[in-house]
Order: structure tokens, then sequence, then C-alpha cells
């Protein structure tokens, strides 16, 4: 290093620490924020806390003086586990209904349009209300997180289903709601088959460790993809992770773990669209969120098992063991309560702003 550099980077300010990057992404809205660009800026931060597959952020924001549009980002694609993009429009879908949330919340009401020309972005108009519109929904934005861990196996109370199933049907969308042994079993074999088939396509596994993170540092550096901490799993540096990848991450265990967590879920939501498009996908991605968030005020964990959505060939099937008709299966959820599980990161506005 040249006497220059190192003068640089003794004066450079340290990266966060894990625990640091995480208070930094899930704090709650910053009451400072006020009027104008700072609001702005906190409403789109409560929108990248939205889930996204394998943690992508596939999003990208830009706002005017009427309101904020959602693009895609299709540099975030993943073509071997999404080849349709299906995936993509829900993330952008849940990032809407966390921006609407947040917008009502903070004294607007935000009128949403699809636009299916170009590569389809969201437009969200922020329009003043008469009052400001906090709910539950809202302040469980900064406490939703996919658990991916086993739950206690309870079942839920009937109110708390229905409510469940209220919140996660919209426009196009219903969810099913299964909560028998014989039906998770059912839903458990098509996990099965669809895990198996993934593992068995090099591209695949190869598309999947590259937004794998083993540790701290590099899911702060990153804020982004699956880290390893927050599935229970060890936090090790890169190479080792990668060799304990191969090595451990196998379809027989893959396929137990999955068996053990789906046992021990209180039911399985099945959310279908009526059309296959990337309205209803958006749609779709609402409604799961609105589900999400309920959930996490009700101490309810959620967590995806999409495998036999994202199998094309076992995708009609599981829609005809559901008796869906015509009706695209979007979405897999598995849901119950058990732990807090570790936290994944977000990148921060400025990464995500055009």
């Amino acid at each position: 290093m040249l006497a220059g550099e190192a003068t640089l980077a003794a004066c450079a300010p340290s990266a966060p620490s894990y625990p640091e990057a995480l208070d930094q992404t899930w704090q709650g809205f910053d009451a400072r924020a006020g009027d104008g660009l700072a609001l702005r800026r906190e409403l789109l931060r409560y929108a990248t806390l939205a889930p996204s597959s394998h943690n992508t952020q596939c999003w990208r924001f830009a706002h005017d003086a009427r309101g904020i549009t959602i693009s895609p980002d299709f540099a975030r694609r993943c073509p071997a586990v999404d080849p349709d993009d299906h995936h993509i429009f829900v993330s952008l879908g849940c990032a809407t209904e966390n921006l609407v949330l947040a917008a009502a919340a903070h004294g607007f009401r935000g009128g949403v349009a699809f636009d299916p020309a170009g590569d389809g972005a969201v437009r969200v108009e922020l329009l003043p209300a008469k009052s400001a519109r906090a709910s539950v929904s809202y302040d469980a934005i900064p406490l939703r997180q996919s658990s991916r861990d086993a739950y206690d196996g309870r079942p839920l109370a009937r109110p708390e289903l229905q409510a469940l199933a209220d919140a996660g049907t919209g426009p196009g969308i219903d969810v099913t709601l299964l909560t028998g042994k014989t039906q998770t079993d059912r839903v458990l074999d098509f996990v099965v088959q669809g895990n198996s088939a993934q593992m068995d396509d090099p591209a695949f596994m190869r598309e999947l460790l590259a937004w794998m993170r083993f540790s701290d540092a590099e899911a702060v550096a990153k804020r982004d993809g699956l880290f390893t901490r927050c599935s229970g799993n060890p936090v090790l540096p890169r190479a080792i992770g990668r060799i304990l990848f191969d090595h451990f991450y196998t379809v027989p265990s893959a396929n137990d773990l999955y068996a053990k967590d789906i046992r021990s879920s209180a039911g399985i939501a099945v959310f279908s669209s009526a059309v296959s498009d990337r309205s209803h996908w958006v749609e779709a991605g609402r409604a799961y969120e609105r589900f999400a968030l309920l959930a996490t005020a009700l101490g309810i964990r959620t967590a995806m098992i999409n495998q036999p959505v994202e199998v094309a060939s076992l995708r009609p099937q599981f829609a005809g063991m559901l008796g869906l008709g015509n009706r695209r299966p979007d979405l897999v959820v598995r849901f119950g309560r058990g732990p807090l599980m570790p936290r994944s990161l977000r990148r921060p506005v400025s990464a995500v702003l055009v």
C-alpha cells in the first residue's frame, strides 16, 4: 500500500458492526423527518423493509412532487429460481404495501396504479388525506421478519385465522389457509419434490450460492442476500462457508429440515391470482405483506416455502391438489408462533434511489 493510501485508509470511517447495521436498518420511523425530502426518504426506507426473493431487494425508487414510482431492478434477477420474474413483481407489491401504510400514517392517501408499459412500474400518488391513519400493520413494519426456524406447533385461534384470511385477500387475489395435518402433509410432498428438483439443478445451486452471505462482514458489506445467521446456521468466512455449504447442504438434509419446519407450523397459506400477469403478481405481493404484517402484530411468524410454485412442472399439479382451477398459485407461506430469529439487512435508500 502506498503512503497516501495508508493515510486515507486510516482516516476512512470504519464499517459498522452487524448489530450497528441492524439498528440502522430496522429503526422505527424517524420522528424528526418532518415534511419534504426528509419525510420522503423515511417513506422510502420503510418501503425497503419489505421482503423480497432471496433478499435481492429488486427495486428502484424515483420520487417527484406528486408521488413515488417503484420500478423493477432486473439487474437483480434470479433467472434459475424465477425465470418469468414473478417474484420480482411480488417483491414490488410488498414494497408498495409498506409505502402505502407508511404514507397513511403520515397524512397521505396512497393512490396505486400499475403501469403495464415498459418495465412494469408501480406508481404511488401521495395525495393529502384529511388525517393521519396509523395502524397495527404500519407499527409492525420494522418488526416483521421471515422466520426460518421451527415453530411451536400450536394451532391459531379461529378469529386469528379469519383476520389473516381477510388481510391476505385483495383484488384478484385469494388466500387458502390449510391447517389440517392431511392438507399440510400434501403440501410437504410438493415442497420435497420441488426442493429436490431445484437442488439437482446446477444453475439453481450456483444462483443460491451467489446470494448467500456467510459472515457478518460480508452481510454488512453487501446488505442483501441470505445471511446464514438469519437461518440459524454458522457464521464463517466465505471460503470456509462455501466448502461446508457444498458438503452439508444436501437434498436429504434440506428435505428433512423442511419436513420439520412444516410439521411444526400452525398452518400453510397459499396465495393465488385470478390472472397470471404482472399486475396480479404485484397484488399478490401486497396481499402477502398485509398478511405478514398482521401476523407480526399478532405475534405470529411467517416464512416462504415456495418450491411448489417455483418449479413450473409442479405448479399445475399443486393448483389441482388445492382445487384452484385456472388460478395461479403465487406464494406458499407457513405460519405459527415461534422464536425471533436474527434479522437480515437492507441497502440504504441512497443505493435504491434513482
